[in-house]
């Protein structure tokens, strides 16, 4: 893990509130035994995604929640792995819901034939795979599939940027043999009906999907 990831988890998981001065680069130095060329580079990328703030004299403070960069690739994992993950997911997995029926829509409309081919590929994987996270990459690489088969530009990065969130919430709701044959059978009723261009099927069959997810979501909850 790099300094900038130490510190970034620390800061999501509520190490250190928003508003709290950090330790000074002495001090980091001292805590991860690199150089301080080292802390001032992570400084910097945290600064980046706006996590902090910094000032001449008075060193590196913790942003408001509201001007991180939510959409960040670090911040989503850092999230996933913070405390506060199975809410996180729960935010991530409503932003499916917003997105996801609607970019399969389009997806059955707009596809080409080469954009068919990653879909069913990503199904076919998710199918044979023999290990949870083969699954859960071939998962993750399905609905990306569909997201780029939509057609619209602005989906595309929004997707690369859930990926790592989506997963850990893949990995969070793990099928045991019976769930996962149901969950693979409306993952197989989605590429249908996209491969057919039935746009409104490809949404009501995401729609599906989802409430599974939802389910087993609240199940997680409740074990926790």
């Amino acid at each position: 893990m790099s300094v900038a990831d130490d510190i970034g988890l620390r800061i999501v998981r509520g190490d250190y509130p928003p508003g709290t001065i950090l330790p000074n680069e002495a001090k980091w130095t001292e805590i991860f035994d690199v150089s301080r060329t080292a802390v001032r580079e992570a400084i910097k990328i945290l600064m980046a995604k706006g996590l902090l703030a910094s000032r001449p004299k008075i060193g590196s403070w913790v942003e408001p929640k509201e001007r991180w960069n939510l959409l960040d690739r670090d911040v989503l994992s850092w999230y996933a792995l913070s405390p506060d993950r199975l809410q996180f997911l729960k935010t991530v997995q409503e932003f499916r819901h917003i997105i996801e029926p609607e970019a399969t829509a389009l997806a059955a409309t707009r596809r080409s034939e080469e954009q068919m081919v990653e879909i069913s590929a990503a199904l076919r994987d998710m199918g044979q795979a023999t290990t949870l996270q083969g699954r859960t990459q071939a998962d993750t690489r399905f609905h990306l599939a569909i997201l780029h088969a939509s057609g619209n530009d602005l989906l595309v990065p929004l997707g690369t940027l859930i990926e790592s969130a989506l997963n850990h919430l893949f990995l969070l709701v793990t099928r045991n043999d019976d769930s996962f044959v149901y969950a693979l059978k409306l993952h197989e009723n989605i590429e249908k009906s996209i491969r057919l261009r039935r746009p409104n099927a490809a949404r009501n069959a995401v729609r599906r999907l989802l409430a599974n997810t939802d389910e087993l979501i609240a199940h997680s909850e409740h074990k926790a």
